[in-house]
């Protein structure tokens, strides 16, 4: 009825925590299902954790790619997060960024190409073009329409 065997789908921070402490140098890529906190410096490409801290010691340099992070050090390279990005007020970020929601604290250094995830599936407003705008306002009877009164205007001086 009771079983000691805990499920592996559900993460908690304290369980499932990977730590690279300060004085740590990693090179290589490294790829992980639990969350990260970095102080040391890591050089190489990290992916799927599910969250990312990087202390204030912390370095990464390479490709990030996970679900939420929070950086306090330095990052330097491809940042791809799917969640949340929250640059702390003592982050220097460099590179490419996609994120899902930002949230940069002042004092932030975010020196970056940053795109909101999901932005080239959506058509940029500026560039639909106006006539088919006028169209869509001509195809409704608006009230205000010029067009439209010069119409009127003239078809009642007819009659």
């Amino acid at each position: 009825m009771f079983s000691d065997k805990k499920d592996k789908k559900t993460m908690e921070p304290t369980a499932s925590q990977n730590r690279i402490n300060e004085g740590t140098r990693l090179k290589g890529d490294i790829i992980s299902e639990g969350f990260f906190r970095v102080d040391g410096i890591i050089e190489g490409n990290i992916s799927k954790p599910s969250k990312v801290v990087i202390g204030k010691s912390g370095k990464i340099t390479g490709k990030l790619i996970c679900e939420n992070a929070d950086i306090e050090g330095k990052f330097e390279g491809n940042l791809d997060v799917t969640g949340t990005l929250t640059p702390k007020s003592t982050a220097h970020i460099e590179g490419e960024v996609i994120v899902g929601k930002l949230a940069v604290e002042p004092g932030a250094t975010f020196n970056a190409s940053c795109s909101m995830q999901g932005s080239k599936d959506k058509t940029n407003p500026a560039d639909t073009s106006k006539d088919s705008t006028a169209e869509s306002i001509k195809s409704q009877n608006h009230p205000f329409d010029r067009t439209q009164r010069i119409q009127k205007t003239k078809a009642s001086q007819e009659n």
